[in-house]
C-alpha cells in the first residue's frame, strides 16, 4: 500500500510544502481549481453575496474601503486580499480580524484531502492558498465576501466563486506574459470576472472596449464612470451620483491620493448595485471612507525625513504614485529605496520616478522573480545619462532604508517603492519612524 507523507503541522511548515507541490508557479486555468473545489463541502459554494474586485491597480484599495463601509454598516465581512506585506495571515479577514494559523492550516487540510479525492491534482501555491482562504471564508459565514483577483480574472483561481458584483477599477500593462500585451487583451481576461444579470462597476475612466463589449456579451449590468455614476468635488470635499441617488459633502477617503477617489466612486457605485441585498446608510459611507486603512498605499509615515510607502509595481501605478509625490509640495532631496520583479517595465517605471529622484537605493529582493540590486543600478544609469542621481546597492529593502536615513537630512523625503516584498520588508518589525541626523548630531535613526 503506497505511504502517503503526512501532512505539515504549521503554518510555515504548509506554505514551505506548497512552494514545492507544483512545477510551475503560476499555471494560468480554472480546471484543476474546478476539480479540486468540487470535491470541497458543498463544492465551496459561498452563504452570501459575493464581491469580487480585478484591475492592475487599485483592486487593494478598493477592496479596502468596501470592507470599512461594509463594516460600519454592521455586517460581518470576510476579505480575501494577495499578496502580503509581512505575514500570510494578512491575505485574509474575518469580521476585520486577521486569519488565525490554525484556522488557515484546519482549511489546507480540507484542499489537501479534496486534491487526492479529485485524483492526486496538483495545484500551485496560489491556487491551493486561494481555495483554501476561501473554505475559511465558507464555514465564518459571513454577511458578505470580498475577493481580490491575484492575476488577470478570467483564469484565477478567484474566478471559481461567481460574483453577484464584480468591480473592474483599472486596466494597463502589467503581466504581459500571461494576460497580453495590450490593454484591450488585458481588459478580456479582466472582463472574465463578469456574470450574466449581475453588475460590473468600471472605476476606469477610459476602459477598453473588450471590457464593455463583453459586459454586453454576456448580459452583465455595466455601470460606466461617466455614464451610470459620476464624481464632482474641491479642495474640501466631494460628491457622487449613480442611478438615482446622490451623496453630497463627502470627506475625501483616508487613503492619500488622487486616485483614490476613482476608486472611491466605483466603491459607492458596487454599493448602490448591491443596495438590495447589502444596503448601507449615507453614515456609514462617511465613517467607513473616514477610517478606511490599508498599509503601503502612498503611507506617509511623518517623521524626519517624510517617509513614503507604496507598492507600485508596474509603470501605470509608478506613475500615480509621481504625480501624488509632485503635490506633496518641495523637499531639498529625494532618496528613493527601490526593488522589483525581472517581468516588469523596469526601465519606463525608472523613467517615470527618475526626474523626482535625487538618490537612488537599489535592493536585492529574497525571491527568484526579483530583479538584482546590480542590474537595477545599470538601468537606471542607461536610463539617466546626466547621471544626476546617486546609485547604491543593497543586500536587502532594510540595509537600504538605514543607508538612505543616514544619508538623509531632516527636511528630506524617503520613498520605499517597486514591489509588495521592497515595502515588506521594511515592514518586518514594525512601521518605520525615522528620526535622521540634526546639525546639532543626535542619533541617525530609531527604527
Amino acid at each position: 500500500m503506497p505511504h502517503t507523507p503526512a501532512l505539515p503541522q504549521n503554518l510555515p511548515d504548509w506554505l514551505n510544502h506548497l512552494e514545492r507541490l507544483h512545477p510551475v508557479a503560476i499555471d494560468m486555468g480554472l480546471d484543476r481549481v474546478r476539480q479540486v473545489a468540487q470535491k470541497m463541502p458543498d463544492g465551496l459554494a459561498m452563504p452570501c453575496p459575493v464581491i469580487t474586485v480585478a484591475g492592475t491597480n487599485g483592486k487593494g484599495s478598493t477592496c479596502a474601503m468596501l470592507e470599512a463601509i461594509l463594516s460600519q454598516s454592521g455586517y460581518r465581512t470576510a476579505l480575501y486580499t494577495s499578496p502580503h506585506l509581512v505575514d500570510f495571515e494578512e491575505r485574509c479577514r474575518l469580521n476585520g480580524d486577521l486569519a488565525t494559523a490554525e484556522q488557515l492550516c484546519a482549511a489546507f487540510e480540507v484542499v489537501a484531502n479534496a486534491c487526492e479525492a479529485a485524483g492526486g491534482v496538483s495545484l500551485t501555491y496560489f491556487e491551493f492558498t486561494t481555495l483554501g482562504i476561501l473554505r475559511l471564508m465558507q464555514i465564518a459565514r459571513p454577511d458578505v465576501v470580498i475577493l481580490e483577483v491575484g492575476l488577470g480574472g478570467r483564469l484565477d483561481a478567484v474566478n471559481v466563486v461567481d460574483a453577484d458584483c464584480a468591480i473592474i477599477t483599472s486596466v494597463d500593462l502589467d503581466h504581459q506574459a500571461y494576460l497580453g500585451d495590450t490593454r484591450e487583451a488585458i481588459g478580456r481576461e479582466k472582463a472574465g470576472i463578469m456574470r450574466a444579470g449581475k453588475p460590473v462597476i468600471v472605476s476606469d475612466p477610459v476602459p477598453p472596449a473588450s471590457v464593455t463589449d463583453h459586459a454586453q456579451a454576456v448580459g452583465a449590468d455595466a455601470w460606466l464612470l461617466g455614464r451610470d455614476f459620476n464624481v464632482s468635488g474641491d479642495k474640501q470635499q466631494w460628491g457622487w451620483a449613480g442611478r438615482g441617488r446622490r451623496y453630497a459633502g463627502l470627506a475625501y477617503p483616508a487613503l492619500r491620493g488622487a486616485n483614490q477617489l476613482l476608486n472611491a466612486a466605483g466603491v459607492l457605485a458596487a454599493l448602490e448595485a448591491m443596495r438590495p441585498l447589502l444596503p448601507v446608510t449615507a453614515q456609514s459611507i462617511r465613517a467607513g471612507l473616514s477610517l478606511v486603512s490599508l498599509p503601503g498605499r502612498f503611507q506617509i509615515v511623518p517623521g524626519e525625513p517624510n517617509l513614503v510607502l507604496d507598492v507600485a509595481h508596474n509603470p501605470h501605478a509608478v506613475a500615480t504614485l509621481v504625480a501624488n509625490l509632485d503635490a506633496m509640495g518641495y523637499f531639498p532631496a529625494t532618496h528613493v529605496v527601490f526593488g522589483c520583479m525581472a517581468d516588469k517595465d523596469v526601465v519606463t517605471m525608472l523613467q517615470k520616478l527618475g526626474p523626482l529622484v535625487d538618490h537612488w537605493y537599489f535592493s536585492d529582493l529574497p525571491l527568484p522573480r526579483a530583479l538584482g540590486s546590480a542590474a537595477l543600478a545599470d538601468a537606471a544609469r542607461a536610463v539617466d545619462a546626466c547621471g544626476k542621481a546617486s546609485k547604491a546597492c543593497f543586500s536587502d529593502p532594510q540595509s537600504a532604508l538605514d543607508a538612505a536615513v543616514a544619508a538623509a537630512s531632516p527636511a528630506d523625503r524617503i520613498i520605499v517603492c517597486g514591489s509588495f516584498f521592497t515595502v515588506g520588508g521594511v515592514l518586518k518589525h514594525g512601521l518605520p519612524r525615522l528620526n535622521a541626523k540634526h546639525l546639532g548630531g543626535g542619533d541617525t535613526q530609531n527604527i
